[in-house]
């Protein structure tokens, strides 16, 4: 049902008929659409219109059909897809600009979370940290059951848990600061209900998600030269949650 391409920088997922689509990218919310793309964005990238440079971007790329659209920093080269069970996933992963949460706030300035390396890159590489342009990590993914609104909003929060649990296993760090996902299912006379990590869809979409995130790091760091931080202040963006939140009981 969904064939995943790319073209001039812009990654597309496309079903072969309208789906249902919940993003928490720019526009957000439910949309109907037969496509959703992750955009490519150059270094230094100015404030723009970001509909409009959406659109300019499709069509230049040759993708006339309007659809839920994610911004990266991340070359599209770098994206990577997975299948299992009738979901289809579309990954870029990038950790320029880490969003540290560390279990003991304040304990350190530098929130000392160490990054486990992927296969690190040949010291040899001339490549350094102010060559490489922002990342974020995206998340297109395609389900071919039909869910309900609520259900759609559950494999959302599926993906985004098998995101950061794929990060934190790669980077130490649970997520960045511009991540973003987009998930989509089509219509149906009786959809499912739920979309839980117990479920086949929900369980289908940990999965892929896992490997297609994992991959894209792997092309982006060991394959093409790059050093993951290993902490927030080694890298080039980033932010550490070391604030402590008031606790109460209910009463």
């Amino acid at each position: 049902m969904y064939s995943t391409d790319a073209s001039e920088g812009v990654c597309r997922l496309r079903a072969d008929r309208r789906v249902r689509w919940l993003s928490s990218g720019w526009r957000g919310g439910f949309r109907g659409a037969r496509a959703a793309y992750n955009v490519g964005v150059p270094e230094g990238w100015p404030e723009v219109d970001l509909d409009e440079y959406g659109r300019s971007r499709r069509e230049r790329a040759g993708f006339d059909a309007p659809g839920p659209t994610l911004f990266t920093g991340v070359d599209a080269r770098h994206a990577r897809g997975a299948r299992l069970g009738g979901v289809v996933c579309l990954a870029t992963a990038g950790v320029s600009n880490p969003a540290a949460l560390p279990m003991e706030p304040r304990r350190t300035a530098e929130a000392t979370v160490r990054a486990a390396p992927i296969d690190p890159p040949d010291a040899s590489s001339d490549a350094s940290p102010a060559d490489e342009p922002p990342g974020t990590v995206n998340v297109l993914l395609g389900a071919e059951t039909p869910l309900t609104d609520g259900a759609l909003a559950s494999l959302l929060g599926v993906v985004v848990e098998a995101k950061t649990a794929a990060l934190l296993a790669e980077t130490g760090f649970p997520g960045t600061t511009t991540d973003a996902a987009a998930v989509g299912c089509p219509p149906g006379d009786d959809p499912d209900p739920f979309a839980g990590s117990a479920t086949a869809v929900g369980g289908a979409a940990r999965a892929c998600v896992r490997e297609a995130v994992r991959a894209s790091l792997a092309s982006r760091y060991a394959e093409d030269g790059w050093e993951l931080p290993g902490t927030v202040a080694a890298a080039e963006y980033g932010v550490v949650t070391d604030e402590r939140a008031a606790v109460f009981e209910l009463e």
